[in-house]
């Protein structure tokens, strides 16, 4: 996974995705699929996907994402 710690104040603070949410969206996958048994990467990295492609339209929606 990419090191995304925050590195320059709080302008990347909203862009980085933690592990609690990694965590909250994988369980929330994993209920909403009845909770299968060892399919626990594959929906970490759903989740890890899903999170990272809403970063990407909030950061298109907010002027491209790059700061001036």
């Amino acid at each position: 996974m990419i090191d995304e710690r925050k590195t320059d104040g709080d302008t990347r603070n909203r862009d980085v995705i933690t592990f609690e949410q990694i965590r909250e969206r994988a369980y929330e996958l994993w209920e909403r699929n009845h909770r299968p048994e060892g399919l626990e990467i594959e929906f970490w990295l759903i989740a890890e996907r899903e999170l990272r492609a809403e970063r990407e339209r909030r950061k298109e929606r907010s002027g491209g994402g790059t700061g001036a």
